[in-house]
């Protein structure tokens, strides 16, 4: 695994990648960077992607998500 850099800027990334079977490597790349992942459709943020690791850190810091 790679060293996780805590990169708090996200990422933005439109639905069409997942569509055209991008999930896993887009997938792999916010585990392996600790990254945060915003899926666009129609040019407006849908989702938010995290590592579980991050969501357990944000968890034990007491954020509520």
């Amino acid at each position: 695994m790679m060293s996780k850099n805590k990169n708090n800027t996200p990422e933005y990334e439109g639905i069409t990648a997942f569509q055209k079977g991008q999930a896993s490597r887009l997938f792999k790349k916010v585990v392996d960077e600790d990254q945060i992942l915003i899926v666009n459709k129609q040019n407006k943020p849908q989702t938010v992607i995290i590592s579980y690791d991050r969501y357990l850190r944000l968890k034990k810091d007491g954020i509520e998500l």
